[in-house]
Parts: C-alpha cells; structure tokens; sequence
C-alpha cells in the first residue's frame, strides 16, 4: 500500500469503476486517502464488491449506476454525487467499449455506440465536473484514450476514431478549463487483467519493445501521477512498453 495519502479529503468519481481497470483505479484513489464515487452501467455486484473493498480501507465509498449515452444521465449522475460526498476534486473519464466493427461491416447503431460512450459521455462528464472541480481550488481530470487512438486499428475503425477525439478533447479541455482545473490523459496499450486468456497475452508480446504487457497497477500508478504532478495539464501519457515507438 502506497506509504502516502497524497489524496486525503479529495472525492473522486471513477465512471466504469466496477470491473478491469476502472475498480484498480478506484481501489488506489483510496488507498492515496480519496472517497470514491463508483459509477457503474450494469455490473451492480461488481460494485457492491468494489465498495466494500473501499470501505475495509477506511475511505467512504457510493454507488451511482447511470447511462453515460444520456446528458441527462449524466447530468443527475454529478448531481447525486454531489449530493452525497458535498464536493468533487476528481474526474477519472474510465468508462468505455471496445467494438470489433470491420470498415465496410460497420453500422450507424456500433458506431454511435463507440462514439457516445467514449468520447461524447467523456465530454459531457467534463462539462458537468467543471464547475464543481474549479471550486476545489485544485481539479483534476484524467480521461482514459489508448494506443489505438495514436495508431488506429484496423477492424476497430470507430473505436480508434473516438479515442483519437479523446486526445484533442484533453488538450482543448486543458486549455478551458485552466487554471483552476487540470486535464491529462493515459493511453495505455495492452494491459493484462485477471482472467485473460494467455494466448491472447502472447499475440501482442511480441509487438512490444519491454516484452510483456502491463499490469492494471501500472496503470493506476500512472493516474495517481497525473493526479498529482501539479504543474502538468493537456498531456497524453503513454503507457504502452514502447509499442508505439515505431
């Protein structure tokens, strides 16, 4: 556990917070001393198992399951958060899909599907925080775009295409939303999770410089600094053991 609560007393909403990279990130936040509100879309037991594993920490912890598709959703989703926690220092922009969708295959259903829940919720995410991250007096945000938006994928052409946004929304966030708030990214390449199948691992080993794929606290400790290297904002970190070097 880390040895310093550089969070203590800030409130953290995590969206997507229940499962894979989501609950690693919203499990660090509290362990740095943060509450967390965990927003989730349909996975409620994960959530359920998420708060308790927060609240064992000593941090306080709230549920909040919303539709990022719908502004209003959104909007209500802030607002509860609010409500419950009275103040919110951090935005962690986690929740996302990623859809296999082949260029002449894709449809305007899977592509609306890529574009409203990793770029446009992202957004609107923002532009419901602001206000209350810039009365802290030290508002963070941290949006989650990948690899496949510096590269592009074929097969996942709105996918790499909404992550892309999720770069120049950072930087264009970054300049609005300064000074009283800061606005960084993580692009993390493949990151191995609990469960997934080795065979998939060893595919995209060998696409990477460092010879492994990272882990999900890798990438929680890459947030935690974003969240806490005050003098940076409108930056994308890659985390991707050199694979887009090329």
């Amino acid at each position: 556990m880390p040895d310093r609560n550089r969070l203590a007393g800030r409130v953290a909403l995590v969206t997507g917070a229940a499962k894979r990279l989501g609950r690693a990130v919203a499990l660090r936040l509290a362990e740095e001393g943060a509450d967390v509100a965990v927003h989730y879309g349909k996975s409620c037991l994960e959530a359920e198992s998420l708060e308790v594993e927060i609240k064992k920490l000593g941090r306080r912890c709230g549920l909040f399951s919303a539709d990022l598709r719908k502004v209003s959703a959104i909007r209500k989703l802030v607002a509860d958060v609010i409500g419950e926690f009275g103040h919110l220092d951090i935005l962690i922009n986690n929740a996302a899909n990623f859809l296999e969708t082949p260029f002449a295959l894709t449809s305007e259903s899977e592509w609306d599907a890529s574009l409203d829940t990793n770029l446009k919720a992202p957004f609107f995410c923002a532009q419901a925080a602001a206000p209350h991250l810039a009365r802290t007096g030290h508002g963070a945000i941290v949006n989650f775009a990948d690899i496949g938006g510096l590269l592009g994928w074929r097969e996942f052409l709105p996918h790499s295409i909404s992550k892309a946004g999720v770069i120049l929304m950072t930087r264009v966030l970054a300049k609005e939303l300064a000074p009283k708030t800061r606005v960084n990214a993580i692009a993390p390449g493949t990151i191995t999770m609990p469960g997934d199948p080795p065979k998939w691992e060893e595919e995209f080993v060998r696409q990477v410089p460092l010879g492994r794929t990272g882990r999900p606290e890798e990438v929680a400790d890459a947030v935690v600094y974003l969240l806490t290297a005050e003098f940076m904002t409108g930056q994308i970190l890659v985390l991707d053991g050199g694979r887009t070097l090329d």
